[in-house]
């Protein structure tokens, strides 16, 4: 085998493990670092070197999330940007060996304004394990470069712990995908989690009664790009579209004559206008369709969604 894939494999196969052992000596003390950040407010995250880039996203996430944060560099927090810090401040520091030295004074501070710390660190026996109000423990037995040094597996094990106070942390507030668009509107998924049937569909112009005939089917089709909603007395009652035209001609020759009734589909697929527009694509594209009706919360028909139009719009 290449050597350069074995070593690559034996990179993700240490940092794989090493999260797993972690994730197996998890105990209560995770429970109450979450509820430490959940009574919280603000929440400063500080490291130093490469823990300190594993800090910067472990705050990244926390505030993107829902927990506001910020990276808190050790050495500048001595010199002014202790600012960042009040009585409502939670502290997550990251060391692997506990003992950084650049972190004694950040922690003396904390200690002094009686921030509670929470530690991610190789030893929870270190000083910081000791100063801290819950300690969790990022232990790994290797790390995946082959002289033991550059700080590889350690770092993903602590990256892995932020990321699992993150989410144990929005779980906890009820943090839903709505909040999360909301935080991320610039982006594709936030396009797609903010985009609801209503702001897609249009009017359902060309419903008919189930009475119709299907010469009238015809050019309400036409019209409506695909899809006909059959409604009495304001209520969706089936459905025809272009592919059930296509399959009535190709057995019935005086299909013109037939009343709507007695073609249409008398339990459509259909989307209310509230929904997600991704949910309502999905629909349309796991059972091979090219428009939904669109009902309100009395089942009235409201609009026609397209799959064309939720395309255009992102909700894919």
């Amino acid at each position: 085998m290449n050597a350069t894939v074995e070593t690559g494999r034996r990179t993700l196969r240490l940092e794989g493990e090493a999260i797993l052992a972690a994730a197996g000596r998890l105990d209560d003390r995770f429970g109450e670092a979450v509820t430490l950040l959940a009574g919280g407010g603000r929440v400063v995250v500080s490291g130093i070197g490469k823990s300190g880039v594993i800090a910067q996203k472990i705050a990244a996430t926390l505030t993107s999330t829902g927990t506001a944060a910020s990276y808190l560099h050790p050495i500048e927090s001595l010199h002014g940007d202790l600012g960042l810090v009040d009585a409502s401040t939670v502290a997550i520091v990251l060391s692997k060996s506990g003992e950084t030295e650049e972190l004694f004074g950040l922690l003396a501070a904390l200690a002094r304004m009686q921030i509670p710390v929470i530690a991610i660190t190789g030893d929870p026996g270190s000083t910081l394990g000791r100063a801290a109000r819950v300690a969790l423990d990022a232990a790994v037995s290797e790390e995946a470069c082959p002289h033991d040094l550059a700080p590889t597996t350690s770092t993903t094990v602590a990256l892995a712990l932020g990321d699992a106070l993150a989410v144990a942390l929005l779980e906890r507030k009820g943090f839903r995908r709505e909040d999360f668009a909301t935080l991320h509107p610039g982006g594709r998924l936030g396009r797609r989690l903010l985009l609801r049937v209503r702001d897609v569909m249009v009017p359902a112009d060309h419903s008919l009664p189930s009475s119709a005939t299907m010469q009238q089917v015809v050019v309400g089709l036409a019209h409506g790009r695909g899809l006909v909603p059959l409604v009495d007395d304001g209520v969706l009652v089936g459905v025809i579209t272009t592919g059930d035209l296509t399959r009535l001609i190709e057995k019935t020759a005086d299909y013109l004559q037939l009343s709507a009734a007695s073609v249409m589909t008398t339990t459509p697929r259909r989307a209310q206008q509230d929904d997600l527009a991704a949910a309502a694509l999905g629909v349309l594209e796991r059972h091979g369709i090219v428009a939904l009706p669109v009902l309100d919360a009395s089942a009235r028909v409201v609009g026609v969604v397209h799959l064309h139009d939720l395309l255009r719009a992102g909700a894919a």
